[in-house]
């Protein structure tokens, strides 16, 4: 027998092994196995403003650079795209809002028209908001304007939240923030719950119809400043213009309190971002944060910092970027709604898309088979001047609405029974190029994917104390038996008069909306509900109040309370889907 020292017996294994090696390496390598070697250092890493043709690995999302990836498919909702090759195609209507019996309330129309101004006057009136707090011992120099409101859920000590813009020189933009409670005049017989009487020191500064007051001195909210990327020609100016204007206010679908802002845009001149307002005004997120039904936290803040919204693909943009609104088919989705369908055939006509992370969305989403909603007479085919020249464009955030009523027992929100509603203003010029009016419009489009249009009001709506610029008082008070009977003996009794004739005169040069929101203090739908959590904020039923925040020529504010039902009436129905018939049984969709 050999016997080996125990570190010799490995000896021979050992060679053996090496030789192996050695003949291995020796072979020629197969073109199927690549030899070894030695792995490079990782890649610097890369930014958002590298283009996409340059990035290692593709992007599973739209990004916000200049360029642009489709997100995947499981980002989209999808349609019926059944498609067969046909000789012979013919249009045919798919779908019409006013066939279906769950809208039929939005199409009754019980109201009297102006015969001159084409508006509708509801009976609530405007009424005036103020700043300036009680005890408040400082005169008030600043002029405000532009009112954004929401409601605040129904633990809080104040009603509303208020934020407004400051006239300022031009030179920067200021905007502030308060709590606010509504006061009323009279016996209170309607006056909503937790509503004090108006004090003689109210009516000093809201008027007497009562109003909105601040409860404690406004804030100023402080947003750091965006950078331009590029503003040229009449918008050069624009670059060095500090401040944030034309701010929204709203809740989201999963109760988060959110402010969307025109500032100097990453991408063009001017564009829209959004923050949580928790993040700057930190009394709401104690508020959020102490239902006494429902502890938490509040709902997780979605935009926490500051965060520029985007549209896709990057050549659908415009220098300047405003009046986009979101609206939530439910507590974890958002849509961004861009632009309206255009009636003199815009290049965008609507556009929506899905906010998918980080302000970054799909590409446009609205339904090919959708038909456009807006019509109106082209300008040389319109008799009455005044009504000529005007544009349209989105106005107010949107609220979720249920087709039945809070007080009905039966009623229960459904897919097929739930919709979206906005205003949109029709704006209208002066011989200067000025604001002479803003005319109100509503729209409302389904809750369900393709998110349908559904209707937009026939009329423009007036408040019971508005008028519109461009026709005369008499004319615009027209709609009012008892002023019409004025000014009508008043032509008749006296010589030469003139205008308005005894009777009322014009309220404000024009006034616009800014915001909606279902009003405070909404009575609980069950005997368990103590009132609305802040996931329910942004959604209500047709007997519901909604407030809309209105502001006064451009240097003053009011609001007025009606309810939802009353506003979304009288809609003129959209004419829905068509599709093209191809053959005798076949169909593109």
């Amino acid at each position: 027998m050999i016997y080996l020292p125990p570190l010799r017996r490995f000896l021979l294994p050992s060679i053996v092994f090496v030789t192996l090696i050695i003949a291995y390496r020796a072979l020629p390598a197969p073109s199927s196995l690549p030899s070894f070697v030695i792995h490079p250092p990782p890649a610097p890493p890369q930014g958002i403003r590298v283009p996409i043709s340059e990035l290692q690995n593709s992007l599973p999302i739209a990004n916000a650079s200049n360029n642009h990836l489709s997100p995947p498919i499981h980002y989209y909702y999808s349609y019926d795209n059944g498609k067969k090759a046909s000789n012979k195609t013919v249009s045919s209507v798919l779908w019409q809002p006013v066939l279906d019996p769950n809208f039929e309330p939005l199409f009754r129309c019980p109201s009297k028209v102006n015969k001159y101004t084409n508006h509708i006057r509801l009976p609530n009136i405007v009424r005036n908001i103020s700043q300036i707090p009680p005890g408040s011992l400082k005169p008030e120099s600043r002029v405000f304007w532009n009112p954004t409101v929401i409601a605040l859920p129904y633990w809080s000590k104040n009603q509303y939240l208020i934020v407004s813009r400051i006239v300022t020189d031009g030179n920067h933009q200021e905007n502030v923030l308060c709590e606010a409670n509504v006061c009323y005049v009279g016996s209170g017989e309607d006056a909503r719950s937790r509503e004090k009487p108006c004090t003689a020191d109210d009516l000093r500064h809201v008027g007497p119809a009562g109003g909105m007051r601040c409860a404690s001195p406004p804030v100023t909210l402080s947003v750091p400043p965006t950078p331009a990327e590029k503003c040229e020609g009449k918008f050069d100016a624009y670059v060095d213009i500090p401040g944030f204007h034309d701010p929204r206010i709203f809740w989201s679908g999963k109760g988060e309190p959110l402010m969307m802002v025109n500032t100097q845009s990453r991408y063009a001149c001017f564009g829209l971002w959004i923050i949580d307002l928790r993040s700057l005004y930190q009394p709401l997120q104690q508020l959020l944060s102490s239902s006494p039904t429902l502890p938490s936290l509040g709902p997780l803040k979605s935009y926490p910092t500051l965060t520029e919204l985007t549209r896709n693909p990057a050549d659908t943009r415009s220098p300047i970027e405003k009046n986009w609104l979101l609206f939530f088919p439910s507590p974890g989705e958002s849509y961004i709604h861009y632009d309206l369908s255009s009636p003199r055939g815009g290049p965008r006509g609507r556009t929506f898309a899905k906010l998918i992370g980080n302000g970054l969305t799909t590409i446009n989403l609205t339904d090919p088979l959708e038909q456009p909603c807006l019509r109106e007479l082209a300008d040389s085919d319109e008799p009455d001047k005044v009504k000529r020249g005007g544009n349209w464009h989105q106005a107010t955030n949107s609220l979720r609405l249920i087709l039945c009523n809070r007080s009905d027992p039966s009623c229960k929100a459904t897919s097929e029974n739930t919709v979206f509603f906005a205003i949109i203003h029709r704006k209208f010029p002066n011989w200067l190029k000025l604001p002479l009016r803003y005319e109100r419009f509503f729209m409302v489009w389904a809750a369900t994917p393709p998110f349908g249009m559904l209707g937009i009001s026939r009329h423009p709506i007036l408040m019971a104390n508005e008028t519109a610029s461009g026709w005369n008082a008499s004319k615009n008070w027209d709609d009012d038996p008892t002023n019409a009977a004025t000014v009508t003996q008043t032509k008749k009794s006296v010589p030469n008069a003139t205008e308005p004739y005894g009777g009322k005169t014009h309220w404000a040069y024009f006034t616009y909306t800014v915001s909606i929101s279902y009003a405070w203090g909404r009575a609980p739908r069950g005997r368990k509900d103590s009132g609305d959590e802040a996931a329910d904020m942004h959604v209500g039923y047709l007997d519901d109040e909604v407030v809309l925040g209105i502001g006064v020529d451009d240097k003053g504010q009011a609001f007025s309370r009606v309810l939802a039902g009353e506003l979304v009436q009288c809609l003129r129905a959209c004419p829905g889907r068509t599709e093209r018939r191809s053959g005798k049984d076949e169909r593109v969709v």
